[in-house]
């Protein structure tokens, strides 16, 4: 179907980054969006055409209520990293969309994922997440992004980055890794729901050409017209900084995915596609120096001097 023809979506993860990204560019498009959440009305992000409902994802009848009159579905799952409850929430998204006769639901499995079994959380329950949902029989797309430049856009990176231009994350600086905008996985998302002859399929989407940590410095450079260099954040210490955030439990599911990649168990896991996602979901995201001329990297400055 045309991305024109309006559809009525319902988007699991509207208040999160990844899939409020995604209703908005939805509702942009005037597509009707419903999404599910136990946050408060005050303390909901502004998502203008949203429509939202209070629920939990592990409650089933909440669930139906949410895919009740939609068309189709975008899901992305909360950061929980427990089997029988990500297995739950799965089964319970899966059900609503049969009983709602959802066209196709697309599936953002929030990071690559590796071929074979492995002990990450983060990698296993979006494994079995992706097969409840392949195996319920619901009209289904995956699409499973690298890592995202908005994580860089952030408290923990953003002082060291405007202030002493050094770029720290927790991947080495050897591996290759295509960074995608939050933008461009909700490009990706609009193209899965809506280009034919897609059901079935599971895609990494790209993010451009793939980059060592020294030419993702380099980019940065060039977009804030500075000199930056990359270092490479220790997986503990990272951990140890988001679990002041958002606590132990999610902190330590985050955080595998980089402890995984640290391993050099699979050093090409984030890196780009090959030109699949450009090819068949036109998906054609600008320079990593364009995505980093356009953020307002100054409210992360702590040096008061008017220069800065």
């Amino acid at each position: 179907m045309s991305s024109e023809i309006p559809m009525r979506v319902a988007v699991v993860g509207a208040t999160g980054f990844q899939g409020g990204a995604v209703a908005r560019l939805l509702a942009e498009r005037h597509h009707r969006v419903r999404a599910l959440t136990r946050r408060p009305a005050a303390d909901r992000p502004p998502l203008p055409g949203a429509f939202f409902l209070g629920g939990d994802l592990g409650r089933p009848a909440d669930v139906r209520r949410l895919f009740e009159g939609t068309t189709h579905a975008f899901v992305t799952m909360p950061l929980v990293y427990g089997v029988d409850r990500v297995e739950a929430y799965a089964r319970n998204i899966a059900e609503a969309a049969l009983e709602a006769g959802t066209v196709r639901l697309v599936f953002n499995s929030n990071t690559r994922i590796p071929l074979g079994p492995t002990d990450v959380p983060a990698f296993e329950t979006r494994r079995l997440a992706e097969w409840v949902l392949r195996d319920s029989g619901v009209p289904l797309v995956v699409i499973r992004p690298p890592v995202y430049l908005d994580n860089l856009f952030s408290p923990w990176n953003g002082p060291s980055l405007v202030d002493d231009g050094v770029l720290a994350y927790p991947l080495p600086a050897s591996t290759r890794t295509a960074w995608l905008s939050h933008r461009g996985l909700a490009e990706a998302a609009l193209a899965a729901l809506t280009r034919e002859g897609l059901d079935g399929r599971t895609f990494d989407i790209g993010g451009g050409r793939a980059l060592t940590g020294g030419e993702l410095a380099a980019a940065f450079a060039r977009g804030l017209g500075r000199a930056v260099r990359y270092e490479e954040l220790d997986p503990a210490a990272f951990e140890r900084g988001l679990a002041e955030l958002l606590g132990p439990e999610t902190a330590a599911g985050v955080a595998g995915i980089y402890h995984f990649m640290a391993s050099g168990a699979d050093p090409l896991l984030m890196a780009d596609d090959d030109g699949v996602s450009t090819e068949v979901l036109a998906l054609d995201p600008p320079p990593v120096e364009e995505w980093v001329s356009r953020q307002p990297w100054q409210v992360w400055s702590t040096d008061p001097s008017p220069s800065r």
